[in-house]
């Protein structure tokens, strides 16, 4: 019975054209990339600062692999907290100007952990309706009364957050990973104030990237730890690593030693990955013209998109959806960019809302202005090809 059930909600999944499939990628990360055997010019990764296969990123990660192992052994609390571990939280803290910083293995546990930590019954949370699905599980999972305002609404979150509750958070992310927007945190933080409210931002897809070092979202913005008690951000994505970190004052640090479940229960990052973390910091922090060079594509790609009368959403940053509105378009335009080698996410419901299905087309430090062209020119046929319709 269970079996026969679940085989017919995957069919369903299949007839709605929402069913996931995963490739076996055969190449390091980089603009062009070898999946299932055949070479792709791809818009699909994270990577944006292109430092997941930097020699010096790779170097220091080996060297630390020779000296600690692959494993770390245990937990951090036990005995698998090492020097390259407290090293890079050190680092990540002076980095975000704030007092601590704590690993985490993914930015899933950082958010998992945080709000499971802070937040219990009696206590309100009130999140952005777009917001990443680990700070959505988070918030129901900590037993606080869960609202959700809608996005990046200013209005809708002063009043949600009049709500009662012993403690108030405000959460967000900082650059919106489907919609790739900025949250207008400035507003966040003046009315999570005026509330008496904490405020929690995901910086996953700002750090490395905005601001004039790279620190982030809250750089750009101008925010320090007053105003934004908790960051969190993760390494997988401009750091080109691996693992999360939450940043803050020296309470609530401590705080999340003691009580965050998913850290205390995780076997610690591999230390050879915390040390290839550093490195890749120290690029971020000199790599200005990284973060230039992807501004430029940014601007090339929208002016060019633009010309194509593509919809795209309002997004300046390496996030640039192109909205297509039903799965099936979605899903023939993807397929046809994969006919002429090119790779892009195509982001359906339930990752998106019904009728906001998309190309999701990331830039990235790496790709050249020639490869943006080469994009558009693909893009051009397709959506020829592919016309909107009534059901779109």
């Amino acid at each position: 019975m269970i079996a026969r059930a679940l085989a017919e909600a995957l069919e369903q999944r299949r007839r709605d054209n929402l069913y996931r499939q995963r490739h076996q990628l055969e190449s390091a990360q980089g603009p062009t990339l070898v999946v299932d055997g055949k070479t792709y010019l791809a818009f699909a990764s994270n990577d944006y600062l292109g430092l997941a296969n930097h020699p010096q990123v790779v170097a220091a990660f080996t060297e630390a692999a020779v000296h600690y192992g692959v494993g770390s052994g245990a937990s951090h609390l036990v005995n698998g907290h090492s020097r390259e571990h407290h090293l890079l939280e050190e680092e990540l803290a002076a980095f975000t100007g704030r007092e601590r910083a704590l690993l985490f293995s993914t930015g899933y546990m950082a958010n998992m952990g945080t709000l499971m930590a802070l937040l219990g019954q009696g206590d309100l949370v009130v999140q952005d309706k777009l917001n990443h699905a680990s700070l959505l599980d988070g918030g129901l999972a900590s037993g606080a009364k869960f609202r959700r305002y809608l996005h990046n609404n200013i209005d809708s979150l002063s009043k949600t957050l009049t709500l009662p509750g012993q403690r108030k958070l405000v959460v967000t992310d900082g650059v919106f990973s489907m919609d790739g927007d900025l949250a207008p945190l400035p507003e966040v933080a003046a009315c999570a104030e005026a509330a008496s409210a904490w405020l929690m931002v995901d910086d996953a897809h700002g750090i490395g990237v905005l601001g004039e070092t790279g620190a982030g979202t809250l750089e750009h913005f101008g925010l320090d730890q007053n105003q934004v008690p908790i960051l969190m951000a993760t390494l997988g994505k401009a750091f080109g690593c691996f693992g999360a970190f939450v940043a803050g004052s020296e309470v609530l640090i401590e705080t999340l030693i003691q009580f965050a479940r998913p850290y205390i229960y995780t076997t610690a990052m591999p230390p050879a990955v915390a040390a290839a973390a550093r490195a890749s910091l120290r690029l971020i922090q000199s790599g200005h013209e990284r973060r230039q060079q992807l501004q430029a594509l940014i601007r090339q790609f929208r002016a060019g998109a633009g010309e194509l009368g593509a919809t795209l959403m309002d997004s300046d940053t390496a996030i640039q959806p192109l909205l297509l509105g039903g799965a099936e378009r979605t899903m023939a335009v993807a397929a046809y960019l994969e006919q002429r080698g090119i790779l892009v996410g195509a982001i359906r419901p339930p990752t998106v809302p019904a009728g906001s299905a998309r190309l999701r087309i990331t830039l990235t430090a790496g790709h050249s202005a020639d490869q943006v062209e080469q994009l558009l020119a693909a893009l051009a046929e397709a959506l020829v090809r592919y016309p909107a319709t009534a059901t779109d």
